[in-house]
């Protein structure tokens, strides 16, 4: 494919992937599972590191807020511009969702989805019930559908998780559940401490050790034990099965606000995974620029120390995220703008129209629908006119035109089963 540019570091690859969320490491994952070299770039985290950890594949219809109990099934009743119908609806999101659960079983950090295809309904940080189609063994526990009455027990000084909120939220909607607290150097002699520094702390097995024993004072024969999401870093399904074995109880994990622990945990195993096949991310390289020859692209360029990298690739997929994962900006004055290619956005042109009336309007907001709008083989068009814009850029994820995934719970699922579905593009000459 010929030699890298001045700058450029390393072969060319034959994908190069910018962003490095759910939808960017699928993406990667599928070049990879392809026999494609390829490499990823990226400003920053994705959103593996603020949310839950779960995956949404649709909790909410976009004109409707009750919720969905069979998200597959309903995937063929959403517009036909929304990324799932774009990707060929339910059969190839099942497809995504499947290799995502072969990936994390690989990975020691298994997902799990219902016997009935339903959703689980999981305790939010707030208490309150949020649907999610998969989720981590340790976050499944806590399905509350189930009649196990709840202890939900948190540590004394520990930021971001409050037991007490969560136990009398639950006991409001019927659920049975309690609050209990602990000591905070039960596990750590420090004063001021995060969830990911108590994550790393029990990925030791002393701390395990006396964490287990006090669960076990406190637990009520028959109870569940809802934790905070701290169990493990690096070792999750030792410590969470070690609890479950000192307790001799079933023992769940509730995510925190950020940073997420079980993202963390995620992005950090599925990294590796990557690097091991010879994929390599590279973090802190905001794409600023690029290069094209009529439909295709050359290369893009990335911020550096000393001056500009350029990457040259077969292939580009961009997965940067919408408006609040950075990939879409707007100015004080100017309009809505995809930030690394300039493409064109399925967006209204005039700013007073971005927005509803009112803030928490039942439709949501059409910026927020809005995005990069693409053809069947997720290539950017024109939404004007439909015309492919570059023949060798695809776009996956939060970008994408057609959903407000935040209102429907379909972030992750979106991530996914658009990364996925790179794979026949990508391999295609």
């Amino acid at each position: 494919m010929g030699t890298p540019a001045a700058g450029s570091p390393g072969r060319i690859p034959d994908l190069l992937v910018i962003g490095a969320g759910l939808a960017g490491l699928m993406a990667a994952q599928t070049g990879a599972d392809a026999g494609l070299s390829v490499r990823v770039v990226a400003k920053g985290m994705g959103a593996t590191h603020w949310a839950a950890g779960t995956v949404d594949v649709l909790g909410y219809l976009p004109t409707d807020d009750t919720p969905v109990h069979h998200p597959l099934e309903a995937v063929e009743r959403l517009p036909e511009d929304h990324p799932y119908r774009r990707v060929g609806g339910a059969p190839r999101v099942a497809r995504g969702l499947a290799r995502f659960q072969e990936l994390t079983q690989a990975l020691k950090l298994p997902y799990v989805a219902r016997e009935d295809g339903q959703n689980w309904w999981l305790p939010s940080p707030a208490g309150a019930p949020r649907p999610a189609y998969l989720a981590p063994q340790a976050q499944a526990r806590g399905d509350l559908e189930r009649k196990e009455p709840l202890l939900i027990v948190g540590f004394a000084g520990l930021r971001d998780f409050y037991p007490r909120l969560i136990a009398e939220n639950l006991a409001r909607q019927g659920i049975q559940a309690r609050a209990a607290s602990l000591p905070l150097n039960l596990l750590t002699p420090r004063r001021d401490v995060n969830t990911v520094q108590l994550a790393r702390t029990l990925d030791r097995p002393d701390p395990v050790e006396r964490l287990g024993r006090e669960l076990r004072a406190l637990a009520r024969p028959g109870e569940r034990i809802g934790l905070p999401a701290i169990l493990g870093l690096e070792r999750h399904l030792w410590t969470w099965h070690r609890l479950e074995a000192i307790t001799e109880a079933p023992v769940f994990e509730i995510p925190t606000l950020p940073p997420s622990v079980p993202g963390i945990r995620l992005f950090q195993a599925w990294q590796r995974h990557l690097l091991a096949q010879g994929v390599r991310v590279e973090m802190g390289m905001a794409a600023i620029g690029f290069q094209a020859a009529g439909d295709r692209i050359l290369w893009v360029e990335t911020e550096s120390a000393a001056r500009p990298l350029r990457h040259r690739a077969g292939r580009f997929v961009l997965a940067t995220g919408g408006i609040l994962g950075g990939g879409i900006a707007a100015g004080p004055d100017g309009p809505a703008r995809e930030v690394v290619f300039g493409l064109p956005l399925a967006v209204p042109t005039e700013r007073r129209h971005w927005f509803r009336p009112r803030f928490l309007d039942p439709a949501g907001h059409p910026l927020f629908q809005g995005g990069v709008a693409v053809d069947p083989a997720l290539r950017p068009v024109d939404p004007r006119t439909g015309q492919t814009i570059y023949t060798n850029l695809h776009a996956a994820g939060e970008i994408l035109a057609g959903t407000d995934s935040i209102r429907e719970r379909s972030l992750e699922g979106i991530a996914l089963a658009t990364g996925a579905a790179i794979l026949p593009a990508a391999a295609s000459p």
